[in-house]
């Protein structure tokens, strides 16, 4: 684990990266909520997890987080941050998959086209606000879903149909966070994530690339 600091519009960002153990096929480059930072579970499985199948994991802590500023941390403000972290992240010919969880994965459903990204990865995404099912339907990238059945931000049941570009993965009897409350340990949770998000990236990284994604 290793830390890099980008300057953007609007303010200093950090990457803290999980280098691949092999040679990098692609990175994940994820961003946390508005509640929690990168310390999330569900972030810090998958950047233990992602290493070990040669994908790089860059965890992107917001500048206004970052810096304590509040006043950075509108819709605006996060995607100009990421627009400026995505380019510095990205290795030549090295595939991106932009996300990130809640509110991270609304900033990576909105510039995923614009950037370039090879595919997007939203995990507990806030369908029923602050999110819109529309931002997420126009990533313009293949998109893989991960929610929980119990998300009070929005239940899988919730979403509307998706096209075959957008996968939904359920998480069952998990809330915002893939807790569950009833028993289930969060592990199961998080190992139930990780299977659903390597084996999305294995197919994704294998499908012939279309002539839109750089």
């Amino acid at each position: 684990m290793n830390e890099e600091f980008v300057a953007t519009p609007v303010g200093m960002a950090r990457i803290t990266w999980y280098p691949a153990r092999g040679s990098a096929q692609a990175v994940a480059l994820l961003g946390h909520g508005s509640v929690t930072g990168i310390e999330s579970a569900d972030l810090q499985a998958l950047a233990d997890a992602l290493p070990r199948r040669d994908i790089t994991v860059g965890l992107v802590t917001q500048p206004y987080r970052l810096e304590a500023n509040p006043g950075a941390a509108g819709e605006a403000s996060l995607d100009r941050a990421w627009t400026a972290v995505l380019p510095a992240a990205a290795g030549p010919g090295v595939p991106v998959i932009a996300g990130g969880r809640s509110a991270g994965a609304q900033v990576a459903c909105r510039t995923a086209a614009e950037l370039g990204a090879h595919a997007v990865l939203a995990l507990a995404y806030p369908l029923l606000g602050p999110g819109s099912s529309q931002e997420l339907l126009n990533t313009g990238r293949p998109t893989l879903v991960v929610q929980g059945g119990s998300d009070p931000f929005g239940r899988p049941d919730q979403f509307p149909q998706l096209p075959p570009e957008i996968e939904l993965v359920e998480i069952p009897s998990a809330n915002h966070t893939f807790g569950t409350g009833i028993g289930i340990p969060r592990s199961t949770s998080m190992t139930r994530i990780t299977a659903a998000v390597t084996e999305w990236i294995d197919r994704r990284l294998s499908a012939p690339r279309t002539h839109h994604q750089r």
